[in-house]
Protein backbone atom coordinates (compact mmCIF):
# COMPACT_ATOMS: atom_id res chain seq x y z
CA UNK A 1 0.00 0.00 0.00
CA UNK A 2 1.54 3.60 -0.92
CA UNK A 3 1.64 6.12 1.68
CA UNK A 4 -0.39 9.23 1.03
CA UNK A 5 2.42 11.48 0.08
CA UNK A 6 3.03 8.47 -2.78
CA UNK A 7 -0.92 8.46 -3.63
CA UNK A 8 -0.61 12.67 -3.92
CA UNK A 9 2.67 12.78 -6.15
CA UNK A 10 0.85 10.17 -8.47
CA UNK A 11 -2.47 11.72 -8.64
CA UNK A 12 -1.21 14.93 -9.22
CA UNK A 13 1.30 13.61 -11.50
CA UNK A 14 -0.50 11.51 -13.63
CA UNK A 15 -3.19 14.68 -14.54
CA UNK A 16 -0.42 16.50 -15.51
CA UNK A 17 0.59 13.89 -17.73
CA UNK A 18 -2.97 13.20 -19.05
CA UNK A 19 -2.89 17.05 -19.72
CA UNK A 20 0.10 16.77 -21.65
CA UNK A 21 -1.25 13.93 -23.61
CA UNK A 22 -4.67 15.07 -24.90
CA UNK A 23 -3.00 18.36 -25.55
CA UNK A 24 -0.38 17.03 -27.60
CA UNK A 25 -3.01 14.15 -29.03
CA UNK A 26 -1.72 11.24 -28.48
CA UNK A 27 -4.36 10.15 -26.81
CA UNK A 28 -8.14 10.57 -27.23
CA UNK A 29 -9.10 12.59 -24.24
CA UNK A 30 -11.84 9.69 -23.45
CA UNK A 31 -9.09 6.89 -23.33
CA UNK A 32 -6.55 9.22 -21.44
CA UNK A 33 -9.62 9.73 -18.38
CA UNK A 34 -9.93 5.42 -18.82
CA UNK A 35 -6.26 4.60 -18.85
CA UNK A 36 -5.22 7.48 -15.55
CA UNK A 37 -8.30 5.85 -13.85
CA UNK A 38 -7.63 2.29 -14.75
CA UNK A 39 -3.51 3.19 -12.91
CA UNK A 40 -5.23 4.22 -9.92
CA UNK A 41 -7.18 1.07 -9.26
CA UNK A 42 -4.20 -0.85 -10.33
CA UNK A 43 -1.89 1.05 -7.38
CA UNK A 44 -5.22 0.54 -4.97
CA UNK A 45 -5.60 4.07 -5.22
CA UNK A 46 -9.24 3.46 -6.14
CA UNK A 47 -11.49 0.59 -5.78
CA UNK A 48 -12.74 -1.09 -8.81
CA UNK A 49 -16.01 0.07 -7.34
CA UNK A 50 -15.43 3.57 -7.34
CA UNK A 51 -14.25 3.14 -10.72
CA UNK A 52 -17.46 2.51 -12.04
CA UNK A 53 -19.64 4.14 -9.74
CA UNK A 54 -20.27 6.43 -12.05
CA UNK A 55 -22.00 4.24 -14.42
CA UNK A 56 -25.05 3.94 -11.81
CA UNK A 57 -25.40 7.65 -11.20
CA UNK A 58 -28.10 9.57 -11.18
CA UNK A 59 -26.55 12.69 -12.38
CA UNK A 60 -25.22 11.14 -15.09
CA UNK A 61 -28.15 9.75 -15.52
CA UNK A 62 -29.66 13.32 -15.55
CA UNK A 63 -26.99 14.41 -17.92
CA UNK A 64 -27.82 12.21 -20.15
CA UNK A 65 -31.39 12.60 -19.93
CA UNK A 66 -31.47 16.54 -20.86
CA UNK A 67 -29.08 15.58 -24.23
CA UNK A 68 -31.28 13.10 -25.68
CA UNK A 69 -34.40 15.69 -24.46
CA UNK A 70 -32.49 18.55 -26.21
CA UNK A 71 -32.24 16.87 -29.15
CA UNK A 72 -35.86 15.47 -29.85
CA UNK A 73 -37.05 19.10 -29.23
CA UNK A 74 -34.56 20.46 -32.03
CA UNK A 75 -36.12 17.61 -34.05
CA UNK A 76 -39.49 18.10 -33.66
CA UNK A 77 -39.71 21.79 -32.84
CA UNK A 78 -37.50 22.53 -36.68
CA UNK A 79 -35.95 25.21 -35.21
CA UNK A 80 -33.30 24.50 -38.39
CA UNK A 81 -36.58 25.62 -40.42
CA UNK A 82 -37.34 28.76 -38.26
CA UNK A 83 -33.68 29.36 -39.13
CA UNK A 84 -33.70 29.27 -42.54
CA UNK A 85 -36.96 31.44 -42.67
CA UNK A 86 -35.04 34.16 -41.04
CA UNK A 87 -32.32 34.18 -43.73
CA UNK A 88 -34.14 34.08 -46.54
CA UNK A 89 -35.98 36.93 -45.85
CA UNK A 90 -32.69 38.27 -44.72
CA UNK A 91 -31.49 38.07 -48.26
CA UNK A 92 -34.12 40.37 -49.59
CA UNK A 93 -32.33 42.97 -47.69
CA UNK A 94 -29.76 44.04 -49.53
CA UNK A 95 -28.86 47.78 -47.69
CA UNK A 96 -27.63 45.35 -45.01
CA UNK A 97 -24.73 46.56 -44.12
CA UNK A 98 -21.70 44.04 -42.89
CA UNK A 99 -21.94 45.60 -39.24
CA UNK A 100 -25.24 45.70 -39.26
CA UNK A 101 -25.27 41.69 -40.40
CA UNK A 102 -22.87 41.00 -37.91
CA UNK A 103 -24.79 42.25 -35.05
CA UNK A 104 -27.91 40.88 -35.97
CA UNK A 105 -26.49 37.51 -36.79
CA UNK A 106 -24.87 36.96 -33.61
CA UNK A 107 -27.81 37.98 -31.41
CA UNK A 108 -29.99 35.44 -33.12
CA UNK A 109 -27.41 32.39 -33.17
CA UNK A 110 -26.59 33.51 -29.47
CA UNK A 111 -30.67 33.07 -28.64
CA UNK A 112 -30.58 29.93 -30.59
CA UNK A 113 -27.85 28.02 -28.88
CA UNK A 114 -29.15 28.95 -25.23
CA UNK A 115 -31.80 26.17 -25.71
CA UNK A 116 -30.23 24.19 -28.54
CA UNK A 117 -26.23 22.79 -28.31
CA UNK A 118 -24.52 25.49 -30.16
CA UNK A 119 -22.64 22.60 -32.74
CA UNK A 120 -25.67 21.76 -34.92
CA UNK A 121 -26.14 25.20 -34.74
CA UNK A 122 -22.67 26.67 -36.20
CA UNK A 123 -23.28 23.57 -38.67
CA UNK A 124 -26.22 24.86 -39.70
CA UNK A 125 -25.69 28.23 -40.17
CA UNK A 126 -22.15 28.00 -41.65
CA UNK A 127 -23.24 28.00 -45.18
CA UNK A 128 -25.90 30.95 -44.75
CA UNK A 129 -23.40 33.20 -43.59
CA UNK A 130 -20.79 32.34 -45.98
CA UNK A 131 -23.39 32.99 -48.54
CA UNK A 132 -24.32 35.95 -47.37
CA UNK A 133 -20.36 37.18 -47.53
CA UNK A 134 -19.95 36.09 -51.00
CA UNK A 135 -23.31 37.95 -52.22
CA UNK A 136 -22.20 41.25 -50.66
CA UNK A 137 -18.62 41.47 -51.22
CA UNK A 138 -17.91 40.20 -47.64
CA UNK A 139 -14.88 38.08 -47.08
CA UNK A 140 -15.87 34.75 -44.96
CA UNK A 141 -13.32 35.50 -42.35
CA UNK A 142 -14.95 38.56 -41.36
CA UNK A 143 -18.02 36.84 -40.51
CA UNK A 144 -17.32 32.98 -38.97
CA UNK A 145 -15.00 33.39 -35.81
CA UNK A 146 -18.28 35.86 -34.84
CA UNK A 147 -20.39 32.96 -35.46
CA UNK A 148 -18.54 30.78 -33.38
CA UNK A 149 -18.04 33.21 -30.43
CA UNK A 150 -21.62 34.22 -30.34
CA UNK A 151 -23.35 30.47 -30.40
CA UNK A 152 -20.39 29.88 -27.45
CA UNK A 153 -21.59 32.86 -25.51
CA UNK A 154 -24.96 31.91 -26.40
CA UNK A 155 -24.79 28.29 -25.25
CA UNK A 156 -24.13 29.75 -21.33
CA UNK A 157 -27.15 31.56 -21.15
CA UNK A 158 -29.14 28.17 -19.67
CA UNK A 159 -28.14 24.72 -18.82
CA UNK A 160 -28.68 22.78 -21.38
CA UNK A 161 -27.09 25.48 -23.83
CA UNK A 162 -23.94 23.25 -23.88
CA UNK A 163 -22.23 20.06 -22.72
CA UNK A 164 -20.16 22.23 -20.11
CA UNK A 165 -23.02 23.01 -17.78
CA UNK A 166 -24.79 20.05 -18.60
CA UNK A 167 -21.22 17.85 -17.13
CA UNK A 168 -21.11 20.48 -14.57
CA UNK A 169 -24.46 19.57 -13.21
CA UNK A 170 -23.99 16.27 -13.49
CA UNK A 171 -20.49 16.82 -11.03
CA UNK A 172 -22.78 19.12 -8.54
CA UNK A 173 -25.38 16.26 -7.73
CA UNK A 174 -22.82 13.42 -7.65
CA UNK A 175 -21.44 15.79 -4.62
CA UNK A 176 -24.52 16.60 -3.39
CA UNK A 177 -23.80 20.46 -3.64
CA UNK A 178 -27.29 21.49 -5.57
CA UNK A 179 -27.41 23.08 -9.05
CA UNK A 180 -26.82 25.65 -10.89
CA UNK A 181 -28.20 28.75 -10.10
CA UNK A 182 -30.36 29.09 -13.37
CA UNK A 183 -31.07 32.86 -12.45
CA UNK A 184 -27.47 33.30 -11.78
CA UNK A 185 -26.22 31.88 -15.05
CA UNK A 186 -29.16 33.65 -17.12
CA UNK A 187 -27.78 37.11 -15.25
CA UNK A 188 -23.83 36.39 -15.90
CA UNK A 189 -24.64 34.44 -19.38
CA UNK A 190 -26.85 37.75 -20.86
CA UNK A 191 -23.73 39.94 -19.55
CA UNK A 192 -21.22 38.21 -21.24
CA UNK A 193 -23.66 38.23 -24.49
CA UNK A 194 -23.76 41.81 -24.30
CA UNK A 195 -20.02 42.65 -23.88
CA UNK A 196 -19.14 39.86 -26.22
CA UNK A 197 -21.44 40.83 -29.09
CA UNK A 198 -21.11 44.36 -28.55
CA UNK A 199 -17.18 44.40 -28.06
CA UNK A 200 -17.23 42.40 -31.47
CA UNK A 201 -19.42 44.66 -33.41
CA UNK A 202 -18.33 47.44 -32.42
CA UNK A 203 -14.09 47.38 -31.96
CA UNK A 204 -13.23 43.28 -32.08
CA UNK A 205 -14.22 43.39 -35.86
CA UNK A 206 -11.28 45.29 -36.87
CA UNK A 207 -9.07 42.42 -35.60
CA UNK A 208 -10.52 39.81 -37.45
CA UNK A 209 -8.88 38.71 -40.82
CA UNK A 210 -9.61 39.75 -44.24
CA UNK A 211 -8.25 37.02 -46.29
CA UNK A 212 -8.81 39.05 -49.85
CA UNK A 213 -7.07 36.72 -51.87
CA UNK A 214 -9.77 33.99 -51.19
CA UNK A 215 -12.72 36.63 -51.44
CA UNK A 216 -11.04 37.78 -54.68
CA UNK A 217 -10.77 34.49 -56.56
CA UNK A 218 -13.98 33.34 -55.11
CA UNK A 219 -16.18 33.50 -58.42
CA UNK A 220 -13.19 31.34 -59.84
CA UNK A 221 -12.14 28.91 -57.46
CA UNK A 222 -14.43 28.89 -54.76
CA UNK A 223 -12.41 26.71 -52.83
CA UNK A 224 -9.63 24.86 -53.99
CA UNK A 225 -9.92 21.12 -54.05
CA UNK A 226 -7.74 17.84 -55.01
CA UNK A 227 -10.03 15.63 -57.12
CA UNK A 228 -8.93 12.09 -58.32
CA UNK A 229 -10.18 11.07 -61.84
CA UNK A 230 -10.07 8.35 -64.47
CA UNK A 231 -10.35 7.95 -68.04
CA UNK A 232 -13.34 5.62 -68.36
CA UNK A 233 -13.26 2.68 -71.39
CA UNK A 234 -14.66 5.57 -74.38
CA UNK A 235 -13.32 8.67 -73.47
CA UNK A 236 -12.03 10.38 -76.11
CA UNK A 237 -9.09 12.16 -74.32
CA UNK A 238 -7.05 8.90 -74.57
CA UNK A 239 -3.73 9.90 -76.91
CA UNK A 240 -4.11 13.02 -76.90
CA UNK A 241 -2.11 16.08 -75.66
CA UNK A 242 -3.32 17.90 -72.59
CA UNK A 243 -3.63 20.89 -74.86
CA UNK A 244 -5.50 18.75 -77.43
CA UNK A 245 -7.77 17.27 -74.58
CA UNK A 246 -8.78 20.90 -73.53
CA UNK A 247 -7.56 20.32 -70.33
CA UNK A 248 -5.88 23.60 -70.43
CA UNK A 249 -8.53 26.15 -70.22
CA UNK A 250 -10.61 24.87 -67.90
CA UNK A 251 -13.18 27.25 -66.10
CA UNK A 252 -12.43 27.25 -62.35
CA UNK A 253 -10.77 23.99 -62.28
CA UNK A 254 -7.18 23.19 -63.49
CA UNK A 255 -5.18 20.31 -63.65
CA UNK A 256 -2.58 19.52 -61.06
CA UNK A 257 -0.90 16.53 -61.63
CA UNK A 258 -1.20 12.99 -63.11
CA UNK A 259 -0.15 9.94 -61.37
CA UNK A 260 0.81 6.91 -63.92
CA UNK A 261 2.31 4.26 -62.11
CA UNK A 262 4.03 4.79 -59.57
CA UNK A 263 5.34 7.98 -61.37
CA UNK A 264 4.09 11.90 -60.63
CA UNK A 265 4.26 13.90 -63.47
CA UNK A 266 4.08 17.81 -61.85
CA UNK A 267 3.56 20.23 -63.39
CA UNK A 268 2.14 18.78 -66.15
CA UNK A 269 3.04 19.77 -69.54
CA UNK A 270 0.98 21.25 -72.41
CA UNK A 271 2.23 18.28 -74.76
CA UNK A 272 2.56 15.41 -72.14
CA UNK A 273 -0.04 12.66 -73.84
CA UNK A 274 -2.29 11.12 -71.85
CA UNK A 275 -3.17 7.66 -71.15
CA UNK A 276 -5.62 4.96 -70.08
CA UNK A 277 -4.33 4.26 -66.84
CA UNK A 278 -3.84 7.51 -66.16
CA UNK A 279 -4.98 9.06 -62.77
CA UNK A 280 -5.61 12.74 -63.48
CA UNK A 281 -5.97 15.19 -60.61
CA UNK A 282 -7.82 18.63 -60.78
CA UNK A 283 -8.11 21.23 -58.20
CA UNK A 284 -11.19 23.77 -59.26
CA UNK A 285 -14.68 24.88 -56.74
CA UNK A 286 -17.26 22.92 -56.18
CA UNK A 287 -19.46 23.44 -58.74
CA UNK A 288 -17.07 23.18 -61.83
CA UNK A 289 -16.09 19.90 -60.16
CA UNK A 290 -19.27 18.27 -61.14
CA UNK A 291 -19.25 19.96 -64.44
CA UNK A 292 -15.85 17.93 -65.24
CA UNK A 293 -17.43 15.09 -64.59
CA UNK A 294 -19.92 15.17 -66.98
CA UNK A 295 -18.73 17.03 -70.09
CA UNK A 296 -18.28 14.42 -72.06
CA UNK A 297 -14.62 14.15 -71.68
CA UNK A 298 -14.90 10.64 -70.38
CA UNK A 299 -13.93 11.63 -66.71
CA UNK A 300 -15.50 9.31 -63.91
CA UNK A 301 -14.25 8.70 -60.58
CA UNK A 302 -12.37 5.62 -59.68
CA UNK A 303 -14.99 2.75 -59.14
CA UNK A 304 -14.58 2.46 -55.51
CA UNK A 305 -15.70 5.96 -55.50
CA UNK A 306 -18.41 5.78 -57.92
CA UNK A 307 -22.01 6.62 -56.68
CA UNK A 308 -23.86 7.25 -59.95
CA UNK A 309 -25.98 3.96 -59.58
CA UNK A 310 -27.28 5.02 -56.23
CA UNK A 311 -31.38 5.51 -55.96
CA UNK A 312 -30.03 9.20 -55.05
CA UNK A 313 -26.88 10.88 -55.09
CA UNK A 314 -26.11 14.25 -53.33
CA UNK A 315 -23.12 16.58 -53.60
CA UNK A 316 -22.54 17.82 -50.70
CA UNK A 317 -19.42 19.27 -48.43
CA UNK A 318 -18.72 18.21 -45.20
CA UNK A 319 -15.45 19.26 -42.48
CA UNK A 320 -13.49 16.45 -40.34
CA UNK A 321 -14.76 17.35 -36.87
CA UNK A 322 -11.65 17.64 -33.79
CA UNK A 323 -11.62 14.41 -31.89
CA UNK A 324 -12.86 12.40 -35.05
CA UNK A 325 -11.67 8.55 -35.89
CA UNK A 326 -10.93 9.88 -39.47
CA UNK A 327 -7.78 12.22 -38.35
CA UNK A 328 -4.56 10.49 -39.11
CA UNK A 329 -6.02 7.59 -41.49
CA UNK A 330 -6.79 7.48 -45.06
CA UNK A 331 -9.75 7.25 -46.60
CA UNK A 332 -8.83 3.41 -48.03
CA UNK A 333 -7.91 2.31 -44.92
CA UNK A 334 -11.11 2.89 -43.11
CA UNK A 335 -13.42 2.00 -46.02
CA UNK A 336 -14.69 5.41 -45.97
CA UNK A 337 -17.13 5.05 -49.21
CA UNK A 338 -18.66 1.96 -47.22
CA UNK A 339 -18.84 3.57 -44.39
CA UNK A 340 -20.33 6.74 -45.56
CA UNK A 341 -22.00 5.87 -48.01
CA UNK A 342 -20.10 8.47 -49.94
CA UNK A 343 -17.10 8.99 -51.86
CA UNK A 344 -14.84 11.63 -51.04
CA UNK A 345 -14.42 13.57 -54.54
CA UNK A 346 -12.33 16.19 -53.41
CA UNK A 347 -10.42 17.61 -50.31
CA UNK A 348 -9.64 21.06 -49.01
CA UNK A 349 -7.15 21.87 -46.91
CA UNK A 350 -6.27 25.49 -46.12
CA UNK A 351 -2.59 26.06 -46.24
CA UNK A 352 -1.30 23.15 -47.79
CA UNK A 353 -1.35 21.97 -51.41
CA UNK A 354 -2.33 18.18 -51.38
CA UNK A 355 -1.06 15.83 -53.42
CA UNK A 356 -1.25 11.85 -54.19
CA UNK A 357 -4.56 9.91 -54.59
CA UNK A 358 -7.31 11.07 -52.26
CA UNK A 359 -7.59 7.37 -50.79
CA UNK A 360 -3.80 7.50 -49.63
CA UNK A 361 -4.25 11.12 -48.18
CA UNK A 362 -4.07 10.92 -44.36
CA UNK A 363 -7.44 13.17 -43.38
CA UNK A 364 -6.36 16.13 -40.66
CA UNK A 365 -9.23 17.80 -38.43
CA UNK A 366 -10.72 21.11 -40.40
CA UNK A 367 -10.05 18.88 -43.65
CA UNK A 368 -13.16 20.11 -46.06
CA UNK A 369 -14.58 17.04 -47.70
CA UNK A 370 -16.47 17.36 -51.12
CA UNK A 371 -18.68 14.28 -51.18
CA UNK A 372 -20.96 12.37 -53.62
CA UNK A 373 -23.95 11.34 -51.18
CA UNK A 374 -25.68 7.91 -51.10
CA UNK A 375 -29.47 8.06 -49.66
CA UNK A 376 -27.86 6.61 -46.02
CA UNK A 377 -25.29 8.96 -45.72
CA UNK A 378 -26.91 11.16 -43.44
CA UNK A 379 -28.13 8.54 -40.94
CA UNK A 380 -23.98 7.36 -41.12
CA UNK A 381 -22.70 10.77 -40.73
CA UNK A 382 -25.61 10.54 -37.13
CA UNK A 383 -24.12 7.52 -36.46
CA UNK A 384 -20.63 8.43 -36.36
CA UNK A 385 -20.26 11.98 -35.68
CA UNK A 386 -16.82 12.12 -37.29
CA UNK A 387 -17.58 15.03 -39.84
CA UNK A 388 -19.79 18.07 -40.12
CA UNK A 389 -22.68 18.64 -42.92
CA UNK A 390 -21.55 22.21 -43.94
CA UNK A 391 -23.46 22.46 -47.46
CA UNK A 392 -26.59 20.76 -47.62
CA UNK A 393 -30.20 21.25 -48.80
CA UNK A 394 -32.32 20.33 -45.95
CA UNK A 395 -36.60 20.01 -46.21
CA UNK A 396 -38.00 20.63 -43.29
CA UNK A 397 -41.50 19.18 -41.87
CA UNK A 398 -43.63 20.86 -39.76
CA UNK A 399 -44.10 20.24 -36.57
CA UNK A 400 -47.28 18.07 -35.21
CA UNK A 401 -49.25 20.63 -33.02
CA UNK A 402 -51.35 17.84 -31.43
CA UNK A 403 -47.62 16.10 -30.94
CA UNK A 404 -46.14 19.10 -29.68
CA UNK A 405 -48.90 20.12 -27.09
CA UNK A 406 -48.93 16.93 -25.20
CA UNK A 407 -45.33 17.05 -24.91
CA UNK A 408 -45.56 20.42 -23.66
CA UNK A 409 -48.76 19.87 -21.03
CA UNK A 410 -46.29 16.78 -19.57
CA UNK A 411 -43.14 18.73 -19.72
CA UNK A 412 -44.23 21.52 -17.69
CA UNK A 413 -46.07 19.41 -15.31
CA UNK A 414 -42.92 17.38 -14.57
CA UNK A 415 -40.90 19.98 -14.25
CA UNK A 416 -43.64 22.02 -11.73
CA UNK A 417 -43.18 18.46 -10.13
CA UNK A 418 -39.47 19.52 -9.54
CA UNK A 419 -40.00 22.89 -8.73
CA UNK A 420 -42.54 22.08 -5.92
CA UNK A 421 -40.22 18.92 -4.27
CA UNK A 422 -42.18 16.23 -5.11
CA UNK A 423 -39.82 14.56 -7.58
CA UNK A 424 -35.95 14.75 -8.28
CA UNK A 425 -34.65 16.16 -11.27
CA UNK A 426 -33.93 12.82 -12.82
CA UNK A 427 -37.23 11.48 -11.94
CA UNK A 428 -38.69 13.89 -13.72
CA UNK A 429 -36.46 14.24 -16.75
CA UNK A 430 -36.96 10.01 -16.79
CA UNK A 431 -41.02 11.15 -17.13
CA UNK A 432 -40.45 13.82 -19.82
CA UNK A 433 -38.36 11.11 -22.06
CA UNK A 434 -40.90 8.41 -21.64
CA UNK A 435 -43.07 10.94 -22.87
CA UNK A 436 -41.23 11.57 -26.16
CA UNK A 437 -41.07 7.68 -26.84
CA UNK A 438 -44.63 7.42 -26.26
CA UNK A 439 -45.29 10.09 -28.86
CA UNK A 440 -42.92 9.17 -31.21
CA UNK A 441 -41.32 12.07 -30.58
CA UNK A 442 -37.25 10.55 -30.16
CA UNK A 443 -36.45 6.85 -32.13
CA UNK A 444 -33.99 4.39 -30.99
CA UNK A 445 -31.82 5.22 -33.47
CA UNK A 446 -31.77 8.89 -32.65
CA UNK A 447 -31.00 7.81 -29.14
CA UNK A 448 -28.25 5.88 -30.34
CA UNK A 449 -26.85 8.96 -32.76
CA UNK A 450 -27.37 11.33 -30.04
CA UNK A 451 -25.34 9.68 -26.82
CA UNK A 452 -22.01 10.58 -27.25
CA UNK A 453 -19.86 7.66 -25.65
CA UNK A 454 -17.02 9.96 -25.30
CA UNK A 455 -18.55 12.57 -23.27
CA UNK A 456 -20.77 10.01 -21.22
CA UNK A 457 -17.29 7.70 -20.88
CA UNK A 458 -15.27 11.08 -20.02
CA UNK A 459 -17.81 11.94 -17.27
CA UNK A 460 -17.75 8.84 -15.79
CA UNK A 461 -14.06 8.27 -15.32
CA UNK A 462 -13.75 11.77 -14.03
CA UNK A 463 -15.80 11.18 -11.08
CA UNK A 464 -13.83 8.84 -10.22
CA UNK A 465 -10.61 10.74 -10.73
CA UNK A 466 -12.30 13.64 -8.63
CA UNK A 467 -12.91 11.39 -5.97
CA UNK A 468 -9.27 9.89 -6.25
CA UNK A 469 -8.35 13.50 -5.77
CA UNK A 470 -10.62 13.52 -2.83
CA UNK A 471 -9.70 10.25 -1.26
CA UNK A 472 -5.58 11.01 -1.52
CA UNK A 473 -6.41 14.75 -0.61
CA UNK A 474 -4.34 15.53 -4.15
CA UNK A 475 -7.09 18.22 -4.37
CA UNK A 476 -6.93 20.30 -0.54
CA UNK A 477 -3.38 19.99 -1.54
CA UNK A 478 -3.27 21.64 -4.66
CA UNK A 479 -5.94 23.80 -3.67
CA UNK A 480 -3.74 24.87 -0.66
CA UNK A 481 -0.94 25.74 -3.27
CA UNK A 482 -2.91 28.18 -4.85
CA UNK A 483 -4.59 29.74 -1.39
CA UNK A 484 -0.43 30.34 -0.19
CA UNK A 485 0.27 31.84 -3.22
CA UNK A 486 -3.33 34.23 -3.11
CA UNK A 487 -4.05 34.17 0.24
CA UNK A 488 -3.50 37.94 0.96
CA UNK A 489 -5.63 38.96 -1.98
CA UNK A 490 -8.64 37.58 -1.30
CA UNK A 491 -11.61 35.63 -2.82
CA UNK A 492 -11.74 37.41 -6.12
CA UNK A 493 -8.07 37.08 -6.72
CA UNK A 494 -8.36 32.91 -6.42
CA UNK A 495 -11.79 33.14 -8.26
CA UNK A 496 -9.81 35.14 -11.08
CA UNK A 497 -6.67 32.52 -10.74
CA UNK A 498 -8.68 29.49 -11.22
CA UNK A 499 -10.43 31.29 -14.34
CA UNK A 500 -7.39 32.18 -16.15
CA UNK A 501 -6.43 28.10 -15.27
CA UNK A 502 -9.31 26.91 -16.64
CA UNK A 503 -9.47 29.06 -19.72
CA UNK A 504 -6.19 28.06 -20.19
CA UNK A 505 -6.98 24.21 -19.96
CA UNK A 506 -10.20 24.14 -22.26
CA UNK A 507 -8.24 25.94 -24.99
CA UNK A 508 -6.04 23.23 -26.07
CA UNK A 509 -8.31 20.05 -24.56
CA UNK A 510 -12.23 20.03 -24.88
CA UNK A 511 -14.35 21.81 -22.45
CA UNK A 512 -15.75 18.64 -20.72
CA UNK A 513 -11.50 17.24 -19.94
CA UNK A 514 -11.63 21.21 -18.41
CA UNK A 515 -14.04 21.17 -16.34
CA UNK A 516 -13.30 17.40 -15.07
CA UNK A 517 -10.05 18.75 -13.85
CA UNK A 518 -10.70 21.85 -12.21
CA UNK A 519 -13.86 21.47 -10.60
CA UNK A 520 -12.81 18.69 -7.50
CA UNK A 521 -10.45 21.68 -7.60
CA UNK A 522 -12.94 24.67 -7.07
CA UNK A 523 -14.98 22.51 -4.58
CA UNK A 524 -11.52 21.82 -2.38
CA UNK A 525 -10.90 25.39 -2.51
CA UNK A 526 -14.35 26.31 -1.38
CA UNK A 527 -14.18 24.10 1.39
CA UNK A 528 -10.63 25.66 2.44
CA UNK A 529 -12.10 29.13 2.69
CA UNK A 530 -15.52 27.50 3.89
CA UNK A 531 -17.70 29.81 1.76
CA UNK A 532 -20.29 29.05 -0.61
CA UNK A 533 -18.70 27.21 -3.47
CA UNK A 534 -21.31 28.52 -6.53
CA UNK A 535 -19.39 31.59 -7.58
CA UNK A 536 -16.56 29.12 -8.09
CA UNK A 537 -18.46 26.76 -9.86
CA UNK A 538 -20.10 29.44 -12.23
CA UNK A 539 -16.64 30.96 -12.87
CA UNK A 540 -15.15 27.17 -14.29
CA UNK A 541 -18.63 27.20 -15.95
CA UNK A 542 -18.10 29.91 -18.02
CA UNK A 543 -14.31 29.86 -18.03
CA UNK A 544 -14.22 25.76 -19.41
CA UNK A 545 -16.73 27.84 -22.47
CA UNK A 546 -14.03 30.78 -23.03
CA UNK A 547 -12.63 28.76 -26.34
CA UNK A 548 -11.50 31.77 -28.19
CA UNK A 549 -8.11 31.28 -28.63
CA UNK A 550 -7.15 28.52 -30.49
CA UNK A 551 -9.53 26.45 -33.26
CA UNK A 552 -9.35 23.21 -31.13
CA UNK A 553 -10.32 24.20 -28.39
CA UNK A 554 -14.12 23.85 -29.60
CA UNK A 555 -15.86 22.45 -32.25
CA UNK A 556 -17.50 25.06 -33.45
CA UNK A 557 -14.56 27.07 -33.98
CA UNK A 558 -12.82 23.82 -35.56
CA UNK A 559 -16.57 23.56 -38.12
CA UNK A 560 -15.48 27.85 -39.58
CA UNK A 561 -11.66 27.12 -39.50
CA UNK A 562 -11.40 25.63 -42.78
CA UNK A 563 -14.57 27.72 -44.77
CA UNK A 564 -12.95 30.55 -43.19
CA UNK A 565 -9.73 29.68 -44.32
CA UNK A 566 -8.01 31.00 -40.87
CA UNK A 567 -5.09 29.88 -38.92
CA UNK A 568 -4.34 29.36 -35.48
CA UNK A 569 -3.04 33.08 -35.28
CA UNK A 570 -6.48 34.59 -36.80
CA UNK A 571 -8.16 32.97 -33.40
CA UNK A 572 -5.19 34.25 -31.44
CA UNK A 573 -5.86 37.74 -32.60
CA UNK A 574 -8.99 38.19 -31.70
CA UNK A 575 -9.64 35.72 -29.16
CA UNK A 576 -7.25 37.04 -26.71
CA UNK A 577 -8.80 40.73 -26.23
CA UNK A 578 -12.22 38.49 -26.81
CA UNK A 579 -11.37 35.99 -23.72
CA UNK A 580 -10.03 39.41 -21.90
CA UNK A 581 -13.43 41.04 -22.03
CA UNK A 582 -15.36 37.70 -21.34
CA UNK A 583 -13.41 36.90 -18.19
CA UNK A 584 -13.49 40.09 -16.65
CA UNK A 585 -17.42 40.22 -17.34
CA UNK A 586 -17.91 37.01 -15.64
CA UNK A 587 -15.61 38.18 -12.08
CA UNK A 588 -17.15 41.48 -12.01
CA UNK A 589 -21.10 39.57 -12.34
CA UNK A 590 -19.94 37.08 -9.65
CA UNK A 591 -18.60 39.44 -7.53
CA UNK A 592 -21.77 42.01 -7.88
CA UNK A 593 -24.12 38.59 -7.26
CA UNK A 594 -22.08 37.77 -4.76
CA UNK A 595 -20.97 40.71 -3.10
CA UNK A 596 -21.31 39.61 0.48
CA UNK A 597 -18.64 36.66 -0.20
CA UNK A 598 -16.09 39.66 -1.80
Amino acid sequence: MLSIIWQQIIVLGSICVLFVCIYKEWVRPSLGFLLTVLSFVALDILTPEEMISGFSNQSIGSVVLLILISAALRKNFQIEAVIESIYKLGRKNLVLSYRSFLLRMMIQVAIFSSFINNTPIVAIMTPYVFNWGKRHNVSPSKLLIPLSYATIMGGMLTVIGTSTTLVLTGFMMDYEIGFLNTVDLLCIGGAVCLTGILMISTVGYRLLPDHKNILESFSKNKREYLVETVLDNNSPMRGKTIVEAGLRSLKGVYLVEIIRANDTLSPVEPTEKIEQADVLIFAGDTENIVELLSNGRGLILPKPADTRNEDKVNVIEAVVGTNSSLVGRTPKEMEFRKRYDAAIVAIHRNGERLSGKIGNIQLSQGDLLLLYAGKHFKDRVDLYRDIFIVSQVKEFLRPNRKKVTSFLIVALSAIAMVVFGYFTLFVSLLIIFTIMIALKMISIQDIKNEIDLNMVSILVFSLALGQAMVKTGSGDLLADGILDLTQDSGPLVILASLLVITTLLTSFITNVGAISITFPLAYAISNSLGVDGMPFYLGIAYAASAAFLTPIGYQTNLIVYGPGGYTFRDFLKIGLPVSIVYLLTVLFMIRWLYADMF
